[in-house]
């Protein structure tokens, strides 16, 4: 398990990578909203699954 630290660096690396695409690539409203609402999906799946929240589903694990 990760620990405070790393699990922090890597939401601010993540939070600040969406906010250079959000400010910095010209693009459509429409297409920046999917793009923020597809990260706020994966960034709580992550967690869910960093924390096993989903280890009774075995997401990621489909295939074993």
């Amino acid at each position: 398990m990760m620990d405070l630290a790393q699990f922090a660096i890597i939401l601010i690396f993540v939070g600040f990578l969406f906010w250079m695409a959000n400010n910095y690539i010209p693009m459509d409203r429409r297409i920046r909203w999917i793009l923020n609402i597809l990260a706020v999906i994966s960034v709580v799946l992550w967690l869910g699954n960093l924390f096993g929240t989903f280890d009774s589903f075995h997401i990621g694990n489909w295939m074993n």
